[in-house]
């Protein structure tokens, strides 16, 4: 598989992720609104790097994974469930409030970088994502578990991450100021995200029967 290929693969799949409102996204774009571009960007580097040891761990997690096949398809039909369950949240009864943003009031550079460190290292939720989102690629044949695959796999995911940080801390303007229905609008976009996933899910075990 080429490696550019596996590097967007990576950048789109941690996009996504990182597209619902949050406490990373939001507070990154708190930061950068309250002291400057700059410390927005250096918390979310911070952010960043601990992204690139989760999606590695996630990596060698779903090659252990792959090789156990029985594993897979149980965790397939639970991420299904999961999914499903998430698509019917966003699409039918997600709150139009977005989340608190943590008031820190630290303004060194330095501290913004660990608190992007700290924060990232509590949100647990991108091992089991992207360890799923890993598998589903491989079952697909569009990616494969040899080394430099998940280098540039896991390089595209963090890149993907700050990107949408990156979007958050330039738009949060706009964002802040939208009125109930683009709330909605975005719950629909999460719900269709999801909803996509879960179908993807279901073609998987499906085939796998």
């Amino acid at each position: 598989m080429n490696i550019t290929i596996v590097f967007f693969l990576g950048l789109l799949v941690a996009f996504i992720g990182v597209i619902p409102p949050g406490l990373l996204n939001m507070t990154a774009a708190k930061i950068s609104l309250k002291e400057g571009h700059v410390r927005g960007v250096m918390f979310s580097i911070g952010v960043c790097v601990v992204v690139i040891i989760q999606t590695y761990i996630a990596a060698i997690f779903a090659r252990y994974l792959s090789k156990h096949v029985e594993v897979v398809d149980i965790l397939q039909r639970v991420a299904f469930v999961i999914f499903v369950l998430i698509t019917i949240y966003f699409l039918l009864v997600a709150k139009k409030q977005p989340p608190q943003i943590l008031d820190a009031r630290v303004r060194s550079k330095h501290s913004r970088f660990f608190q992007g460190l700290f924060l990232s290292s509590i949100n647990v939720f991108p091992i089991p994502y992207q360890a799923y989102m890993t598998i589903t690629l491989a079952s697909f044949g569009w990616l494969d578990f040899s080394l430099f695959s998940i280098i540039s796999y896991v390089a595209g995911a963090a890149m993907g991450t700050f990107v949408m940080l990156y979007v958050y801390i330039f738009f949060f303007d706009k964002i802040k100021d939208k009125s109930i229905s683009s709330q909605k609008s975005m719950n629909y976009l999460i719900g269709g995200i999801t909803g996509v996933i879960s179908i993807i899910t279901l073609i998987n075990i499906i085939k796998e029967m």
